[in-house]
């Protein structure tokens, strides 16, 4: 995607309207405003948050509609069908994924806690029940997030403070899913979230950046945290829990995304046309 003339404020305020708005009817319903059944707010529950997580596809989708005009949204989601994002992409995202789910669902019980169990059934029983979690339960917001808003975010601000404050932004979106009831939003501690996704962002961020900003790279990497983190689970869905694996995944996927923007920050510099050209003085 060709650099931003201008930084694309509507991508923000279009996703977030979007969202919010669709979520508004459960959070009113949560909080008892507005009168909706169990059984209604059931029946809406996963429908009306699937839709709304696609607030940053669609503010993505405006933002090149309005700003690239015609054909734009078509070339950029050419990128989706684009797999050559080398085996560092392919391989990394699995065994951080993997590792830090597997970690923090395990650690807690060699200190004592109670199991938490596992579900495996997922991927015994239901292998396309758990496809749907990896690319629709957050993996098609990396349209907007990654896909779309990232290079803007780094030009105008770095690739430290630009992913630090998407990452705030972030989980500043995900803001309504703390009062609607039925998920596993209102057990998870909001700090251990933003410190996730602060993480999570520093990560996708090398993760696109090793995949040479390739579109699916970003879906690929959210849906194998989705996944693993079902089978894997690190939230007890309890009032008043401790959530200490919730608090150890987040913290360890801070320092992981740490290590990422430090590595990525490292090679691009070593790569820098002035790197180059010191080396070849010297």
């Amino acid at each position: 995607m060709e650099a931003q003339r201008r930084f694309p404020y509507r991508f923000f305020v279009v996703t977030f309207l979007w969202s919010w708005i669709i979520w508004l009817p459960l959070v009113l319903a949560g909080m008892g405003i507005v009168p909706l059944s169990k059984d209604l707010q059931t029946q809406l529950g996963l429908p009306v948050l699937i839709v709304a997580a696609f607030g940053p596809a669609v503010g993505a989708f405006y933002s090149l509609k309005t700003l690239d005009g015609k054909g734009a949204i078509i070339r950029y989601l050419r990128g989706l069908f684009d797999f050559r994002v080398g085996w560092k992409a392919w391989l990394v995202p699995i065994i951080v994924a993997g590792g830090s789910s597997v970690a923090a669902w395990k650690l807690p019980e060699l200190f004592g806690a109670p199991g938490l169990g596992t579900r495996w059934s997922f991927l015994v029983h239901s292998p396309i029940f758990l496809v749907i979690i990896g690319l629709f339960a957050g993996s098609q917001e990396e349209l907007g997030w990654r896909g779309y808003i990232l290079d803007p975010m780094e030009e105008r601000f770095g690739p430290w403070l630009g992913n630090l404050l998407l990452g705030i932004v972030w989980a500043l979106w995900h803001l309504p899913l703390f009062l609607i009831p039925g998920n596993s939003q209102p057990f998870i501690p909001a700090l251990g979230f933003l410190v996730l996704t602060i993480g999570y962002s520093w990560f996708l961020a090398w993760l696109r950046a090793a995949s040479g900003k390739r579109l699916s790279s970003g879906i690929y990497g959210h849906g194998l945290l989705n996944i693993f983190g079902t089978i894997f689970p690190t939230v007890t869905n309890a009032s008043g829990a401790s959530q200490v694996r919730y608090w150890i995944w987040s913290g360890m996927f801070f320092v992981i995304g740490l290590v990422a923007m430090a590595l990525r920050v490292a090679k691009s510099r070593q790569s820098s046309p002035a790197a180059r050209a010191k080396a070849q003085a010297s």
